[in-house]
């Protein structure tokens, strides 16, 4: 049993953040049908998916409908976003059965400082209702060194806006219950241009988790944003005879020894974090 899997049910993005290593494949957005085949192949390898690899989740028209089918399955669904479509888009996907939704705050680079101040102001208000309706809410400033000093400003406004304890711990800030604040530094993806990290790498790809893109690819992580370690498809193959492939099997035990089977894995500076 995996403790997630990330299901990429579109690489369609609408915003273009510097941190975003980016992919070069034709846009797509999964259907509802793939999506349900996906759900149904997944049965017994996890409870919980994770909707990200590229692309913002809230751009797909029938992601409420994605949400309750996987609900309906047994399922938990995470969210990973941006969070600038929340005001058009949050009241339903909360309807909809949302487990947790990760709020990455470190998106909103670019224009005026108004701009700035709605958005931050708009998901603090989502957030709000999220976790008053059940949802574990989870805000994100993994930027570390790339703020540009405006960190101080969004947990100044967010805590004028959602009140609460405000309690550090080892992962950051428990704001109250079901609300979070999630520090993280800047990592750098794997790319086959980037340098060889090192001789030593861990990655609990494989080992906990795996991706499925749009196209139904399968990798081994959420990172591999171009498919490049592509394991099969999991709208025409057998999952567990791909999961169980010698290659999968190569990944998986090679990182048990701190040995990448894959050249990618080797120039990925965020395995290195696990070293």
């Amino acid at each position: 049993m995996y403790s997630r899997v990330y299901v990429e049910i579109t690489n369609i993005c609408n915003m273009n953040c510097s941190f975003c290593h980016g992919h070069s494949r034709a846009p797509r957005r999964m259907t509802k049908e793939e999506f349900s085949l996906i759900l149904d192949k997944l049965a017994g390898h996890t409870n919980y998916i994770y909707y990200h690899l590229m692309g913002e989740p809230l751009t797909h028209p029938e992601l409420p409908s994605f949400l309750q089918m996987a609900k309906e399955s047994g399922f938990k669904s995470i969210i990973t976003t941006n969070g600038t479509l929340l005001a058009k888009r949050g009241d339903e996907l909360i309807r909809a059965g949302l487990h947790k939704v990760n709020l990455s705050l470190h998106s909103f680079e670019n224009g005026s400082d108004a701009d700035f101040e709605a958005y931050i102001k708009g998901t603090a208000d989502f957030a709000d209702a999220a976790a008053q309706a059940g949802v574990i809410v989870v805000f994100r400033l993994w930027n570390k060194g790339y703020d540009c000093g405006k960190n101080a400003r969004i947990i100044e406004l967010l805590r004028s806006r959602l009140g609460g304890d405000w309690a550090e711990n080892a992962r950051g800030i428990r704001i109250r219950d079901r609300l979070y604040l999630e520090w993280g530094e800047r990592f750098g993806w794997p790319d086959r241009e980037a340098p060889v990290q090192g001789d030593e790498v861990f990655c609990y790809g494989m080992r906990d988790h795996f991706g499925i893109l749009c196209d139904g690819s399968i990798v081994p992580c959420c990172l591999d944003s171009d498919g490049v370690i592509t394991l099969g498809n999991i709208f025409t193959d057998d999952i567990e005879a791909v999961l169980c492939s010698d290659r999968a099997t190569a990944i998986k035990q090679g990182f048990e020894r701190r040995h990448a089977a894959e050249e990618l894995c080797r120039r990925c500076a965020y395995a290195q974090r696990f070293v």
